[in-house]
Parts: structure tokens; C-alpha cells; sequence
């Protein structure tokens, strides 16, 4: 995909974004592919038809990113946000992913749910959005007059002494490889991704859900599909084929003198979906005017994935406006969108942008990150499952205790409370 200037190349960059992310959001929609109900189906009744359709989509996008990067046809390693980075920020990963986890439970949702149920009339989930979309943007923007940011003030002092230098890319592939990293990846690939595979339809239950399937299958394809889109859009600068990014990071050299810059380079690099800081990129977009300099991958993302998903609601016929059933209900949403935007941007990512997305490179931070997600959510809920159950007398730290004995993190000996 090679375009003779800049202005073509990044008009289709961009609405081929909202294209796959529109088509994306009708499909969540309608199959109701929701990671945050999947660990919730998984951890209250045993049901794990969602949590396989969501493993469905990591396959895909695992196997897909190995038979294309084996093809040359996409760019995994050098990306925004960077997944494969020698710098392994452990801390942040677990941290992050533990915060969004409990989040999300309580926020009724991840972020591209948040996004999902906004096309469909939650009006909950847009106060949800405004909350996560100003914490992103600080956590990455200095304050006003000011040169910390949110994650420079609390996080940075210590979470990023924890990191480890790698010698290599992070990715399983550069680990275990070394030099031989690209077989490696292949390997690692295949034999992750056929697992991953294996386990989604070894249900004969999920297997005949024609919806877990879709979901899962198009969330997948969506993530390769913009892999694909932003590895290959390049700019003819007078005979040179070069890469959006690098054109920018050459702008002086290249581009005529009434063409219009973007604000930054690193946004227009390789990438695929994630929701949390794209929620703060709008937020910056907004405020600025719609300053068409700002305009990124994932403010495109945010809208086709709203847009699709008010599609299929109006088609269906399911549009419903919907509003906070108590305070207790918009006390929980409030908590659970702090977390979900301080969570989402020290993980670098969401149950997508790090689930989904950043495992596809086989990240070990992306994996680490999907792993305590999945901890922080079914911790959570079985918390509240037991102080609803047992009210008055489950204090949390029995209710964490024993959620901990029911996930055996912990020994049986260990439970506070009966198990119901």
C-alpha cells in the first residue's frame, strides 16, 4: 500500500482503522464477547464458554502474528506501545493489571465493553470513559503548568527501579532463541497458539456456539487485520519507500511546505487494538479543539468500535438507555473507572491491548499482564460473592482470604469462610 504523499497515506491509516474497528464492534455487540463476563461466567458458574472465546481470539492472534511476521508481512517489534521492549517493567505489568482487573469487575466491564455499551445506550459507561479517559491522559501528560505527570508523581519512583535490562526483545521467541530469535518465534508461535487453540475447542459445548466462535474469530482477525494495515501503509518520498513514522521523523526533508505534521511520529508506528490511553488521546483531541495533528489509531478505534456497536443496537433493535440502578451502583462504576485508567496505562494496555493484542507478539510482559488481570478480576468477584452471602459477618480480609483458598492460591486449610 504505497502512496504518492503523506495526506493519502495517513487518511487511509486512519479510516481503515475505524473500518476494522466498526466491524468489530458490531460483532462484540451482537455475540457479546465481553472478557470481564468471561472470567465472571468462569469464576460464579463454572460456565467457560466466553473465557474460550476469548482464548480463541489470543490463538488467532497468536498464529496469525507468526505466519505473517515469518512472511515478512507485518512489523510486531518495533510498535506503539512497544510489547516487545528489552526493558521488562514486571512491577508495572502485575501492578497494572491486578488494578485493572478489580476494575473492570466493578466498573462492569474492560474498556472496550465500556466503548461496546456505549453505542448500545449505557449512559453509565460513558461517565466510566471520561473518568478513565482524564486519568490516561495525565498519566502520560504533564499537569498544567507543570512537568509531572500522574505516573511521574506516583508510580515512577518505585515501580521502574524493579525493572529488569534484557538482553534481548522480551517476546518468548528472542528469550529462548537468542540469535535465532525469528525461528524461535515460530516455534514458540506455533506451539503456544495450537495449545491455545486446542483448549478453546475442546469444548464440545463451545464448539456448537456459533456466537463464542464469532466472537472470538473476529476479535482475533481485527487484531491481525490492523497489524497488517499499519505494518504495510508506506509513502513514495521521491523514490524512497518509507514507513508513516519515519516519514514524520524526516519531515524537513520530505514533505512539501503546506503539508500539515502530525503532533508525534510514535503513533503512526505498526500497532493494533487497545482502549485505555486511546481513551486519553481523545480526551486531548477534544480539548484541543479537534486539532486534526492529534488525530491517532486509537481515537479512530474508539469511534469505529462505538460506531459499530450503536450499529448493530439499532439494527436489532436492543438500544436501550440505561442509568446507575444506586449509589452504591455509581459508586462502584466511579471506583472501578479510577482503577481501570491508573491500571490500563501502567500495564500499557487493556484485556485487549494487552490480552489480545500485546500477546500476540508473545510479550512477556503482555502475557504476565493478561494473567494478573484475570486474578484481580476473580479475586474480586469471589469477594463479592461472599460479603453478599454472608453480609455482616465476611469481613473482606476473610472474603479475600477465602477467594484466595477457592482460586488455590492458597492452602484449604487457610478458608475463613464455608464455601457456598
Amino acid at each position: 500500500m504505497i502512496y504518492e504523499d503523506f495526506a493519502s497515506a495517513q487518511s487511509f491509516f486512519l479510516w481503515s482503522i475505524f473500518a476494522i474497528a466498526l466491524i468489530m464492534g458490531a460483532v462484540v455487540n451482537k455475540t457479546n464477547f465481553c472478557t470481564m463476563g468471561a472470567v465472571s461466567d468462569w469464576v460464579n458458574m463454572g460456565d467457560t464458554g466466553r473465557m474460550r472465546a476469548w482464548v480463541l481470539a489470543i490463538a488467532v492472534g497468536v498464529l496469525g502474528v507468526m505466519g505473517l511476521e515469518a512472511a515478512g508481512l507485518v512489523n510486531v517489534t518495533n510498535t506503539f506501545p512497544p510489547y516487545r521492549q528489552t526493558n521488562f517493567v514486571w512491577l508495572e505489568n502485575v501492578l497494572g493489571g491486578v488494578l485493572f482487573g478489580v476494575g473492570m469487575t466493578l466498573a462492569s466491564g474492560c474498556g472496550n465493553k465500556t466503548l461496546i455499551r456505549i453505542g448500545g445506550g449505557n449512559i453509565k459507561s460513558v461517565m466510566v470513559l471520561l473518568i478513565i479517559a482524564v486519568i490516561a491522559y495525565f498519566m502520560i501528560n504533564p499537569f498544567p503548568g507543570s512537568d509531572k505527570t500522574l505516573y511521574s508523581t506516583l508510580f515512577y519512583s518505585w515501580t521502574n527501579p524493579t525493572a529488569v535490562a534484557l538482553s534481548t526483545n522480551q517476546d518468548l521467541g528472542a528469550m529462548l532463541f537468542g540469535d535465532n530469535a525469528a525461528t524461535g518465534r515460530m516455534l514458540a508461535g506455533g506451539v503456544i497458539g495450537g495449545l491455545l487453540l486446542v483448549w478453546a475447542f475442546k469444548s464440545a459445548e463451545f464448539r456448537t456456539s456459533f456466537d463464542n466462535i464469532l466472537g472470538g474469530l473476529v476479535v482475533g482477525l481485527a487484531v491481525l487485520a490492523a497489524w497488517y494495515v499499519t505494518s504495510n501503509i508506506a509513502v513514495n518520498a521521491d523514490g524512497e519507500m518509507m514507513s508513516l513514522q519515519s516519514y514524520v521523523q524526516d519531515w524537513d526533508l520530505y514533505a512539501p511546505a503546506d503539508a500539515v505534521r502530525p503532533a508525534a511520529a510514535g503513533p503512526l508506528a505498526s500497532q493494533s487494538f487497545t482502549f485505555i490511553n486511546p481513551m486519553g488521546q481523545t480526551l486531548g483531541y477534544a480539548a484541543s479543539g479537534f486539532d486534526r495533528t492529534l488525530l491517532t489509531f486509537g481515537i479512530m478505534a474508539l469511534a469505529g468500535v462505538i460506531a459499530g456497536s450503536l450499529l448493530w443496537s439499532l439494527i436489532s433493535r436492543s438500544f436501550r438507555i440505561e442509568w446507575f440502578a444506586s449509589g452504591r451502583d455509581f459508586f462502584n462504576h466511579l471506583v472501578g473507572a479510577v482503577l481501570m485508567g491508573f491500571g490500563g496505562v501502567l500495564a500499557m494496555g487493556c484485556t485487549i491491548g494487552q490480552g489480545i493484542t500485546g500477546f500476540s507478539t508473545l510479550a512477556l510482559g503482555s502475557i504476565l499482564t493478561f494473567i494478573a488481570i484475570v486474578l484481580g478480576s476473580a479475586v474480586t468477584m469471589k469477594v463479592q460473592y461472599y460479603k453478599m452471602v454472608y453480609e455482616a459477618d465476611a469481613t473482606f480480609l476473610k472474603s479475600f482470604i477465602t477467594a484466595l483458598v477457592d482460586l488455590k492460591l492458597l492452602p484449604a486449610g487457610m478458608r475463613k469462610l464455608e464455601a457456598v
